[in-house]
């Protein structure tokens, strides 16, 4: 199964009974997909204006399928003006059945990540040191 993550951003004036039969239909142009968690973060404010509205309702909805998405996912999207900005993207994390178990790996991969990150700055700061040295020579 492929594991997938859709963030929506929808027009901030709909009610929340055509709030919830726009993702149904979002939904049936997946393809009844596995939804594994489905979030409604509200209402907040644009950065910019979009179809001239200044804010929006996002939505965050993580799923799983067995086939891929389909071609014209995307366009009706596009095609929908209740839709103002969309966000697909394709999850390679790991299924964790525990949530306990799953806070502690991924505390772990945040820490390898740390790590990696870390690594590079101290050569920087090496070098840069190295470069006042010789300035002051």
């Amino acid at each position: 199964m492929r594991a997938y993550e859709l963030i929506l951003v929808l027009r901030s004036s709909l009610k929340d009974d055509e709030r919830k039969k726009l993702l149904g239909t979002v939904k049936d142009l997946l393809g009844k997909p596995e939804i594994t968690r489905e979030d409604e973060w509200g209402q907040k404010p644009l950065s910019y204006p979009i179809k001239r509205q200044i804010a929006g309702f996002y939505v965050d909805i993580d799923f799983e399928t067995e086939t891929e998405i389909p071609n014209d996912f995307e366009k009706k999207l596009l095609a929908n003006d209740n839709v103002l900005r969309h966000l697909l993207l394709r999850n390679k994390k790991l299924k964790i059945k525990n949530k306990k178990e799953g806070t502690k790996q991924s505390l772990k991969v945040k820490e390898k990540e740390e790590k990696e990150f870390a690594k590079p700055k101290r050569s920087i700061k090496k070098a840069k040191k190295a470069t006042k040295k010789t300035r002051k020579k």
